[in-house]
Formats: C-alpha cells, structure tokens, sequence
C-alpha cells in the first residue's frame, strides 16, 4: 500500500482525537486498532459487542487480540433478538443489525466523551451486497470508516497487518451467524446456538476455515476443496455429529467455501431481471 494512503489514513485518525474502534478481532477491526492506539494511545478504546449472533470463539479471539495490542478493551451486550424485522430475515436484514449495532457503539461514545466511532469497512467489501452499508453512511460524522474513505482493499489491511506482524494477518473472514441463514428463513436463538455447535464440532476436527449453512434442518457445509478428503474421511463422525445436535441431514457443498453465498440466488435472480430488461428494451427498438 502507498506510503500516502497510509498517511491520510494516520492523519484522519489524530485528527478525531478521542475515539471508540468497534472491534471484531478480525482482520480490519485489529489493523483499525492497531492504528488508534499507536496514534491515539489511551483516547483510543476497542469495543467488542457480545452477541448471539457472534461465536464465544469469536469473543475470545477479540479479548486476546486486544491483549495482543495492548489497547484498552471493553465487551458490552447485544441482543438484535428484538429489533424490527430482523427475526424475519428479510433481504436488508443485515441493514436493520448494523443500524442497531451502530447506534450502541454511537451511544456508548457519547455517554463516555469520545468523539467518534472508528469502523473497519473496507473497499473490496463494498463490491458485494451488502445492505448493511446503507446504515453506515446513514451514521454520519458519528462513525468513520477509513479504510472505505481511502479506499483500502482487504489485501492491502492483509499487507498492513503483516508488517506489524499482528496475529490477525492471516486470520480467516469473520461472519455473524445470521449469515448462515437463506433469507425469509426466521432466525432464533437455538438455531443460532444449533450453527455455533456444528462449526465448532468441524472445528475440532481440525477443519478451521468453514461455514455451515442451515435450510430448515438441513446442514449445508463449506469448506475449501483442498478440505474436502479430511471432511470426507470423517463423513460418519461429522453426520452422527450433526445429528445429535438437531439436524436431520447433512451434505457438502461441492463449490466450496465463499463468502456470500446465501446472497447468490438473490443475485442470480437479479442478473436475470436485467437480462430480460435488455432483451425487451433491444426488441422495442426494432419493432
């Protein structure tokens, strides 16, 4: 990355003075705070919010990391059990959670004087769907994303974190739970606590860059190709696993772990939609 993004990026963050990271433990949020508190030092404060809908493996990794850094650290509850319309899945779910998610950190900021809320967005996440981009820009002044205000791709916070040899450089995608679920299909709490066991019982078996996706009862797992003969070999255990903890199938995706893939068939539909509008508009032309 050039010297000059890294610049303004700096510049950007002292200028804010006082400031809360909302803070993952991912990637993004580490590099994030990484920055604040080289810039900012004790006016720089990590906030990781404790949700249903985040692993307590991801709450772990998130207090170590923050140890790691050696910024201060502060957990605060979440619950998006209750917000309107989220339960139901609709396709702008994810814009009615960071909406929520927002205003706790915004009002968590406020109360204890610090100016802003720092968030890790970065530019290459802008170019999928993403609803929940919506609520970011709605937020204001109240939250800056500098990575998205300069234009920092995941591989260049990847290059960042590398040359501070933070723990979190090759730290795989992070995901709320929510996003294991085909839209429309209602989210609760057991379901998300069932996704929890399953991705944590692959864990175990060795099997770390994974996502189980759940239709009704039925198990949808992702891995890379190159996991798919570990998987497999233990393809009783994993069924008799997953069976115990609620589901009444099991299979395995064949295209492999991506990021996004409950937005596929929406997306699918919507290349679809264009295509037939260009076809109509190209046949009015010629009639």
């Amino acid at each position: 990355m050039a010297l000059s993004k890294l610049q303004m990026i700096k510049d950007a963050i002292k200028t804010r003075k006082k400031a809360i990271i909302a803070f993952s433990g991912g990637v993004d949020s580490t590099v994030l705070a990484a920055l604040a508190y080289e810039l900012l030092g004790d006016k720089a404060l990590a906030v990781t919010l404790n949700s249903p809908l985040f692993p307590q493996r991801q709450l772990e990794t998130a207090v170590q990391t923050a140890c790691e850094l050696g910024i201060s650290h502060k957990v605060l509850p979440f619950s998006p059990q209750n917000l309107p319309y989220f339960s139901a899945n609709p396709l702008n779910r994810c814009y009615f959670c960071k909406k929520a998610l927002l205003t706790t950190l915004v009002k968590f900021a406020e109360k204890e004087g610090y100016n802003v809320v720092l968030e890790g967005t970065n530019a290459s996440e802008i170019e999928k769907y993403r609803p929940g981009h919506q609520a970011l820009l709605e937020a204001g002044e109240k939250v800056f994303a500098p990575f998205l205000e300069f234009k920092v791709t995941k591989a260049e916070v990847r290059e960042m974190a590398a040359s501070r040899a933070l723990s979190a450089t090759h730290r795989p995608a992070m995901a709320c739970l929510a996003s294991r679920f085909p839209y429309g299909q209602p989210i609760n709490a057991q379901a998300l606590q069932k996704i929890e066991k399953a991705e944590e019982y692959l864990f175990s078996l060795g099997i770390l860059q994974v996502r189980v996706r759940m239709h009704a009862n039925l198990a949808r797992i992702e891995v890379l190709p190159e996991a798919f003969p570990k998987l497999l070999s233990q393809s009783k255990k994993i069924s008799r696993g997953f069976r115990e903890l609620g589901f009444d199938y099991v299979t395995l995706d064949l295209e492999g772990y991506r990021s996004g893939s409950m937005d596929e068939p929406q997306a699918l539909k919507t290349e679809s939609l264009r295509k037939e509008k260009k076809k109509r508009e190209k046949k009015r032309q010629f009639e």
